[in-house]
């Protein structure tokens, strides 16, 4: 059976993929803004407020969140 949107555990998971995601910009002093023209140096067009709506949804992609990491040059992640 696929996972639904309103899944509490789908939720839960989204919520980590989004605070995990926001936590990295922030120990990198990493604007909307400025991930916007790092992603473009990767090839992945997205504007600042494109950004800033599916970062606090939380429901993106895993690839969109490997893009992003590797955008901002991070090369570990620590899940808690």
């Amino acid at each position: 059976m696929p996972t639904r949107k309103d899944d509490p555990v789908n939720q839960e998971y989204e919520a980590r993929a989004k605070n995990l995601l926001k936590a990295e910009l922030k120990r990198r002093g990493t604007t909307y803004a400025q991930l916007a023209e790092k992603l473009a140096t990767i090839g992945v067009h997205e504007n600042e407020r494109n950004l800033n709506n599916k970062i606090s949804r939380g429901g993106f992609s895993a690839a969109f969140l490997l893009q992003c990491l590797d955008a901002v040059g991070s090369q570990t992640v620590h899940l808690e």
